[in-house]
C-alpha cells in the first residue's frame, strides 16, 4: 500500500464540518423522496404490516452498517471511506469496484433528483419544461459544493432541517387524526383488518414476496446513511462527532420512518388507489399530502410539494458531495485519473465535481426521451448500487476487526466499537445479497415479461462483477492477509 499517496491526499482536504453538520448529513442522507413518496407504494403492495416489517428489518440492517462504518471511520477518518477500507482489508479489486460503483450510484442519483425536481416544479408551473429547472437546480447544487465542504454541510443542515420539522408535524397531526381529534371520526384499526375482496387482507398483503420487494423500496429510502463515513474525512473532530451522529441520529431516523408508516397505515387503506399514484410526477398523491388534506389543511398539496422539492435538492446536494469525494480519493490511490485528485485553495476537488456534474447533466435530456422512463431507469440503477456499497461495508468491517485483533490490538482500545460483532456484518452481508438478487423478482412474475424491466433492474449485477474480475486479473490482486492489513492514516488540514 502506498502510504505516501494516502498522506498526500489526506493533507489537502480540510476538516471544516462541525458536529451539527455531521448530524444533519446523517439525517438528510437517510430521509428523502423514498419516505415522502415511495412509502405509499410499499403500503399498497405489502400492506401496513408488510411495509412496517420491511422498513424495520431494513432499519436494523442500516443500524449494523452504520455502527460498522462508524468503528472504521472513527479509527480511520478518510475520504475514501469503505473504498479505501476494502483496498486495505479485503482486496484492492473490491476497493476499485466499490469505489466506481459508489461514484456512479451517486452521480446518477444527482441526475435522478434533477429530473424529479423538474417534474415537481410542474405542480406550480405545468406549462414549463423540465430542462430549464434542472439547469437552475444543478447550478445551485454545484455552487454549494464548490464553495467548501462547510458550505455543503451548511446547505444540508437547512435542507434536512425542513424535512425533520415536516415529519414531526406530520406524526403529531396523524396521531391527532387517529385519536379523532382532527379530521373527523377516528378510523380505529379498520385499515389494519381491511380486505380488498380479491383474497388480499391487511395487515400483510402479498406475503413474503411483497415484503421482499418492499426491501428494495426501504433500502432506497435509507440510502445516504453511509455519507457519515465519507464526511468523517472532513469532520473537525471525527472521534467525537462520528459516534455521536451514529448513536443519536439512527434512532431518530428509525422513529421517523416507523412512526410515519404507522400513521399512514392507520389513516390510509392499502386499497386506496391514490397510493399507487405516489410518484414524483404526481406529488398531489404523496401519502403526506393525502393525510394533510384529510386533516383539513387546505394548502397541504403546495406545502408538501415545497417540502419534497427541498428533499430532492438535499439528496442531490449530498450526491454531488459524495460522488466527488469518492472520485477524489480513488484518484489519489491510483484507481482514477490523477487529474481528479487535485483540489483548489479551499480544499475542494474541483475536477471531481466537474466530472460528476457532467454525468448528472444527463438529466437535461429527460424531457426529450420521456420524463417517467428516464427517471425510472435512474431510480432503479441508483437503488441497486447502494446495496453493493452496503455489502462492501459489511465485508470490510468483518475483515477490519479480524485484522485488528490478529495484529495484537485490543478491541477495548477502539474509540468506537460496533455492537453485535460478528453477527452484525454477517447479517448485513446475507441480507444485502438477498436483496440484490431477490428484491426485483417481480420482473419474472409479471404476466408479460419485459426486457426493459429486466435490464434496468438486473444489468448492474454482472457489470459490478465484471469490473471486479477485470481489475483483479489485470493487477493480479489477492486477498490481503490479516497481518498485512494497513491501519495507518493521517490528518487532513483543519480549518481554524
Amino acid at each position: 500500500m502506498n502510504t505516501n499517496i494516502e498522506k498526500s491526499h489526506e493533507a489537502e482536504l480540510r476538516r471544516s464540518l462541525k458536529a451539527r453538520h455531521m448530524n444533519m448529513i446523517a439525517i438528510g442522507g437517510a430521509i428523502g423522496t423514498g419516505l415522502f413518496l415511495a412509502s405509499g407504494n410499499a403500503i399498497s403492495s405489502a400492506g401496513p404490516g408488510g411495509a412496517i416489517t420491511a422498513f424495520a428489518v431494513m432499519g436494523i440492517l442500516v443500524y449494523f452498517l452504520m455502527t460498522s462504518l462508524g468503528e472504521m471511520a472513527t479509527k480511520m477518518p478518510i475520504s475514501g471511506s469503505f473504498e479505501t477500507y476494502a483496498t486495505k482489508f479485503v482486496d484492492p479489486a473490491l476497493g476499485f469496484a466499490l469505489g466506481w460503483n459508489f461514484w456512479f450510484a451517486w452521480a446518477i442519483t444527482v441526475a435522478a433528483e434533477l429530473v424529479a425536481a423538474g417534474l415537481i416544479i410542474k405542480f406550480w408551473f405545468p406549462n414549463t419544461g423540465t430542462t430549464i429547472w434542472s439547469i437552475i437546480f444543478l447550478t445551485i447544487l454545484v455552487g454549494l459544493n464548490i464553495l467548501s465542504a462547510k458550505a455543503y454541510g451548511e446547505g444540508e443542515f437547512w435542507f434536512a432541517g425542513i424535512k425533520v420539522v415536516t415529519i414531526v408535524i406530520f406524526i403529531i397531526v396523524g396521531v391527532l387524526m387517529i385519536l379523532g381529534i382532527m379530521g373527523g371520526k377516528s378510523p380505529g384499526f379498520s385499515n389494519w383488518t381491511l380486505s380488498d375482496g380479491q383474497g388480499h387482507s391487511a395487515p400483510f398483503v402479498g406475503g413474503i414476496s411483497a415484503i421482499l420487494t418492499s426491501f428494495f423500496t426501504a433500502g432506497f429510502s435509507f440510502q445516504g446513511t453511509e455519507l457519515v463515513g465519507l464526511a468523517a474525512g472532513e469532520s473537525e473532530n471525527p472521534e467525537k462527532d462520528v459516534p455521536k451522529a451514529i448513536n443519536t441520529v439512527f434512532w431518530r431516523i428509525l422513529l421517523f420512518y416507523i412512526g410515519t408508516i404507522t400513521v399512514i397505515g392507520f389513516l390510509i387503506p392499502f386499497t386506496d388507489p391514490n397510493l399507487l399514484k405516489s410518484g414524483v410526477a404526481d406529488v398531489a398523491f404523496s401519502p403526506f399530502t393525502i393525510v394533510f388534506q384529510r386533516s383539513g389543511i387546505a394548502v397541504a398539496a403546495s406545502i408538501m410539494n415545497a417540502v419534497i422539492l427541498t428533499s430532492v435538492l438535499s439528496c442531490g446536494n449530498s450526491g454531488l458531495y459524495a460522488a466527488s469525494r469518492m472520485l477524489y480519493a480513488m484518484a489519489k490511490e491510483g484507481k482514477a485519473p490523477k487529474v481528479f485528485g487535485k483540489v483548489n485553495k479551499r480544499g475542494v476537488p474541483m475536477n471531481a465535481i466537474y466530472l460528476t456534474t457532467l454525468v448528472a447533466s444527463t438529466a437535461f435530456f429527460a424531457s426529450m426521451f420521456g420524463d417517467g422512463k428516464i427517471y425510472y431507469i435512474l431510480y432503479n440503477a441508483s437503488g441497486l448500487t447502494c446495496f453493493f456499497a452496503w455489502l462492501g461495508i459489511a465485508i470490510c468491517h468483518y475483515r477490519f476487526r479480524k485484522a485488528y485483533v490478529a495484529q495484537g490490538n485490543k478491541v477495548e482500545d477502539l474509540k468506537y466499537r460496533a455492537l453485535w460483532y460478528p453477527f452484525g456484518p454477517i447479517f448485513a452481508t446475507i441480507l444485502c445479497t438477498i436483496v440484490i438478487f431477490g428484491a426485483n423478482i417481480w420482473v419474472f412474475q409479471a404476466e408479460t415479461f419485459s426486457w426493459f424491466d429486466f435490464i434496468t433492474n438486473y444489468a448492474l449485477i454482472p457489470i459490478f462483477i465484471a469490473i471486479y474480475v477485470v481489475y483483479k486479473i489485470k493487477h493480479k490482486t489477492k486477498l490481503v492477509p490479516l497481518m498485512e492489513c494497513d491501519f495507518s492514516h493521517s490528518e487532513y488540514k483543519k480549518v481554524v
